[in-house]
């Protein structure tokens, strides 16, 4: 695939790069709340919502695959929580 093709394709995950898209997110989460050990589980809830709240306004915008793999998770999930509504 050449890196033109990769900038038109849309954003789409498999189940596996979702999953391990929440891990980093609820990890993310935990340690904003200083990873004490009674969060967890809802750390991991709240990331599950995040990235599915994420990968479908990515959808929406039409953000290539290329364009999140440059900009990385964590950067998107930062800009996630500076967007007025969330």
């Amino acid at each position: 695939m050449t890196e033109e093709s990769r900038e038109q394709t849309p954003m789409a995950v498999s189940a596996e790069e979702r999953g391990e898209m929440i891990a980093v997110a609820a990890y993310y989460l935990a340690e904003q709340r200083g990873f004490s050990a009674d969060g967890a589980i809802d750390d991991w809830l709240e990331a599950e919502q995040r990235i599915d709240r994420l990968l479908e306004a990515m959808r929406g915008r039409g953000i290539s695959r290329s364009q999140f793999e440059r900009a990385g998770l964590r950067n998107a999930l930062q800009l996630w929580d500076a967007e007025p509504g969330n």
